[in-house]
């Protein structure tokens, strides 16, 4: 079993509510107010700057180069992928990026990503990888559970969300996280510190339901 197996088992509370939240079933339905979404994916956009200072500060904490480049890929993948995606749909709304980036944080962004930064900063790569995975991991999972549901199609409104976290270059990006993780715990990684590992993996569950609920409740 692998180190996201055991923690999303001993978790299995905290990711349930996370990647079934009721705004993740909203949005598979395509009912979800486009208000929520909307307060959503800028704050996400706004969430998604801190975590690529997370990922570089993965640099930083990095005991091998290895570890370095899969690090420097997660910034990548961020400043080069996921935030053109949001830039893309929020222009649809009249958005432009300035606009997007001068928005004010809300207080569950805040939170969730001084957490991911703190967890980083205290601890370890493997503490900052706790930390990291739930968001992660569960797009992917969350993406492909959609998708195969049949929550992609072109009467959805949030059908190319669900496509972006469904596509295989993002499940390939989840599985390679997967296995960095795991190398990490094979290097790091005692009996004895596994309920901290966990504590961080659970927190940062409970932060992305919040994250969720941070939508719904933008509602008009």
């Amino acid at each position: 079993m692998s180190l996201f197996e055991r923690l999303k088992a001993d978790a299995g509370p905290q990711w349930s509510d996370y990647t079934r939240h009721e705004f993740v079933q909203q949005l598979g339905a395509g009912t979800l107010p486009l208000s929520c979404f909307k307060h959503y994916l800028v704050q996400d956009y706004l969430f998604l700057i801190q975590f690529a200072r997370a990922y570089a500060l993965g640099v930083y904490k990095s005991p091998s180069v290895a570890d370095m480049r899969q690090s420097l890929d997660g910034v990548k993948a961020i400043l080069d992928d996921e935030l053109d995606l949001h830039v893309e749909m929020c222009r649809s709304w009249g958005m432009e990026r300035d606009m997007i980036e001068e928005a004010p944080e809300d207080t569950p962004t805040m939170a969730y990503t001084r957490f991911v930064l703190d967890a980083g900063m205290a601890g370890d790569l493997l503490d900052l990888q706790a930390a990291l995975a739930p968001c992660v991991i569960g797009y992917a999972e969350i993406g492909a559970r959609l998708a195969a549901e049949g929550c992609d199609t072109d009467g959805n409104p949030y059908a190319r969300w669900i496509r972006e976290y469904a596509s295989e270059g993002y499940q390939e990006l989840a599985k390679g996280f997967i296995a960095w993780l795991d190398g990490t715990a094979g290097q790091t990684l005692t009996e004895h510190r596994y309920p901290r590992v966990l504590s961080i993996f659970e927190k940062a569950c409970r932060l992305e339901s919040d994250f969720w609920q941070m939508g719904l409740n933008a509602q008009d």
